[in-house]
């Protein structure tokens, strides 16, 4: 991602404004998953192709990181090691998400779409964090 793309993302050319900015929209969208899996984890389910007691279960730890990450974003300046710790469980749960659709999951076609949508977004997340905490550093 160039250095002109990342202003232009996040609306502002202020570091710690950007790296928030980011965080923010991570815990909107990862609590927003996470309470309609809770929600709605039956029809989602069977939906997607997947067991509602996974649903259950990735929906409480969605729903509880993406409010201790909108905890993160609501600092005026969020520390180093838990926005690192953020990245890397944002890269692990890509990754994650990639290798159980290709070998335990058997999600219908909806499900085959939803899970690597959902692992590039978390990706994408990663990478503009990434980005964002190595402007604040320079």
């Amino acid at each position: 991602m160039s250095a002109l793309q990342l202003p232009a993302l996040a609306r502002t050319s202020e570091p710690q404004t950007m790296l928030r900015r980011f965080l923010a929209l991570d815990a909107v969208v990862t609590t927003g998953n996470g309470l309609a899996y809770l929600a709605a984890s039956g029809p989602l389910g069977r939906f997607l192709g997947m067991g509602q007691g996974l649903l259950l279960g990735l929906g409480a730890f969605l729903t509880l990181f993406g409010a201790g990450v909108g905890i993160l974003a609501s600092r005026k300046s969020p520390p180093v090691l838990p926005v690192r710790a953020v990245i890397e469980a944002n890269v692990v749960w890509a990754v994650v998400s990639l290798i159980a659709l290709a070998t335990w999951l058997a999600p219908t076609t909806a499900g085959a779409v939803w899970i690597p949508l959902q692992a590039v977004t978390v990706g994408g997340f990663a990478v503009l964090q990434y980005a964002a905490l190595r402007a604040t550093r320079a």
